[in-house]
């Protein structure tokens, strides 16, 4: 009988961002809301009992008709500005860490390609390249130890020419 084994989730590396769709939805829906909220509270405040109602537009108020419909435009406008340059820097945040992790996978195999080379110079070029990429608060004596052939190896630390910390 097999053994049910719980199944390990997949995890999604990279960015996890919402489609771009339904983020500018929600944030007009958002600004909308808020556009709601602050009209009523002015409304509610100034204590309005009702609008003068007009069978005749006048020039002036066609122009604040129109000047707020630029105005309604040019904030969705900043909106979806705001929304993109946002997701623009995720992504670019994105890609450094991306290539500062290749750039470290990188250093650190060709580090340890060195230490199986056949010439001591080259090794010994690796160990002190090694002990070069441990953080001076993680290193411990153990660890050099073990990269220079334990402490009773051949020589240990001290034949590679390495001084291992104290403990």
């Amino acid at each position: 009988m097999r053994a049910h084994l719980p199944r390990r989730r997949t995890q999604r590396r990279g960015l996890r961002l919402w489609p771009v769709g339904a983020v500018l939805v929600l944030t007009f829906t958002a600004a909308v809301l808020v556009a709601a909220a602050v009209f009523y509270t002015g409304w509610d405040l100034l204590g309005a009992r009702g609008l003068k109602l007009e069978h005749r537009v006048d020039s002036k108020t066609l122009f604040d008709l129109v000047k707020l419909s630029f105005g309604v435009v040019a904030g969705a406008d900043a909106l979806v500005a705001l929304v993109v340059a946002y997701r623009r820097q995720r992504v670019d945040e994105d890609g450094a860490l991306r290539e500062a992790t290749r750039l470290h996978t990188e250093r650190f195999t060709t580090t340890v390609g060195q230490l199986g080379e056949g010439s001591a110079a080259v090794r010994l070029g690796g160990v002190h390249a090694l002990a070069a990429r441990v953080p001076a608060d993680r290193r411990t004596s153990t660890g050099f130890s073990s990269t220079c052939g334990g402490p009773h190896g051949p020589g240990g630390c001290a034949a590679w020419g390495v001084q291992p910390p104290g403990p």
